[in-house]
C-alpha cells in the first residue's frame, strides 16, 4: 500500500484535491467530506488506469507539514 500526499483548496464554492506525485489526478466536491470521497476514488482509478495500460506507477515522493508563523 503507498501513500500520497493530497493537496485540498477551498474555493467560493467548493473544495478541491489534488495529488502532487500523480499528475492529473484530481477531484472537486461541494464540500470537504465530498472532496475527501472522491479523491481517495480518483487516486484508485489513476493508478489502476496506469496499471492496465502498463505504465509505472510513480511512487509517493512529496511530502507536507503545516507551519505555524506568528501574524
Amino acid at each position: 500500500m503507498k501513500e500520497y500526499v493530497v493537496i485540498y483548496e477551498k474555493g467560493p464554492t467548493s473544495w478541491g484535491a489534488y495529488v502532487p506525485d500523480l499528475p492529473i489526478c484530481f477531484a472537486v466536491g461541494k464540500d470537504f467530506a465530498q472532496v475527501q470521497r472522491r479523491i481517495k476514488k480518483a487516486i484508485a482509478m489513476h493508478i489502476e488506469g496506469l496499471k492496465e495500460d502498463g505504465l509505472p506507477v510513480p511512487e509517493p515522493v512529496t511530502r507536507a507539514e503545516s507551519v505555524q508563523v506568528a501574524a
